[in-house]
């Protein structure tokens, strides 16, 4: 049986698909993964993963390509040769799976499976209805276990990657704490201020902080270093390596972006700034010792805003350093011990 699993968005999406394709690899030949760009550096990751397909859907993102139909012929052309014998489309609860639906039949697979709102016509063999309030990563898995497939006996169903690389060279070999200011969505990044004050509150108690981020993001880590004197490892990694830090953190302060969803698939205490534009319910940290601060009853409540509606970004400023000390210091082990307080400038310079 050769199974294909959709998840079209992003790194933390598809890392949050992670149990459910483990679930369909337990009973399958073959899995292949259709995933977008954002998405592809995370799908490669995956356990239970064969094939890699990297598709720029024009139904998902906020900058989508144009439709056009030898785009359309050549994904459709790529999935045929597969030679599928079912798939489950994974999306989020305000998504809908029909457009891929409809190219996946088009390409030949015989049984598609989906949650659904929407009348799918002959497009879906399950149409699924997703449970209220329900988790990403467990809505999928309910969806998994609908479709029959289901994990095996000794697989506990939390996140997982293969394992991550040993980046002792970057980080160091003391203990450390990683704060990750930046996320993909600017509506839930705590921001520079805040980013500093927390840093600098970990600092002052002791703690050796790593900053990390993507690419995009070394303007904001190298600042927050410079204010701090942080070892900033901003754009110095891939998604693997991002890994290998995050694995080797005593805890990860970071909002609610692709990089929580991998501190808990290396099973890394996760202290989340969680802006409430989306509900927490369904997409904090999974099964993984964590702390969600911020005001969960914020006027941008489940308003998926990217920026902020409200003036000075209420939801996340109001989080103190001694918040967030407090938070790290309850999910940290006590057997561990905490190096003494040090000038991490020297570090950096």
């Amino acid at each position: 049986m050769r199974t294909l699993i959709a998840r079209l968005d992003s790194a933390g999406d598809v890392l949050l698909a992670g149990p459910t394709v483990r679930a369909a690899a337990a009973s399958s030949a073959w899995v292949t993964l259709l995933c977008g760009p954002q998405g592809a550096a995370a799908a490669r990751l995956l356990p239970g993963v064969d094939d890699v397909i990297v598709w720029d859907a024009p139904w998902v993102g906020l900058e989508p390509p144009p439709v056009r139909a030898d785009d359309i012929a050549a994904i459709t052309a790529s999935l045929a040769d597969r030679r599928l014998d079912r798939a489950l489309i994974l999306t989020s609860f305000h998504q809908s799976p029909l457009p891929t639906a409809l190219l996946l039949r088009l390409a030949g697979v015989g049984w598609i499976g989906a949650d659904s709102v929407d009348y799918p016509g002959s497009l879906l063999d399950l149409r699924h209805q997703r449970g209220d309030d329900r988790h990403e990563a467990d809505a999928a898995l309910d969806l998994a276990r609908a479709a029959g497939f289901a994990l095996p006996s000794n697989d506990d169903g939390r996140l997982a990657i293969t394992a991550p690389p040993n980046v002792t060279g970057l980080t160091g070999p003391e203990p450390y704490v990683v704060v990750h200011p930046g996320a993909a969505v600017p509506a839930r990044a705590p921001g520079f201020g805040t980013a500093v004050e927390i840093t600098t509150a970990l600092l002052q108690a002791g703690h050796r902080v790593v900053l990390t981020g993507g690419p995009g993001e070394t303007a904001l880590t190298s600042s927050v270093a410079y204010r701090t004197g942080a070892l900033d490892l901003g754009g110095r990694t891939d998604l693997h390596g991002l890994a290998g830090i995050l694995a080797g953190a005593d805890a990860v302060v970071v909002g609610n972006t692709g990089p929580a969803h991998l501190a808990a698939a290396v099973g890394t205490p996760v202290v989340s700034l969680f802006a409430p534009v989306v509900p927490a319910q369904r997409w904090a940290p999974y099964r993984v010792p964590s702390v969600v601060l911020g005001d969960q009853r914020a006027a941008c409540r489940d308003t998926r805003a990217r920026t902020c509606p409200i003036p000075g970004h209420p939801c996340l400023t109001s989080i103190r350093g001694e918040d967030v000390l407090a938070a790290v210091d309850g999910l940290i082990p006590r057997v561990k011990k905490r190096p003494a307080p040090q000038n991490t400038r020297e570090v950096t310079a």
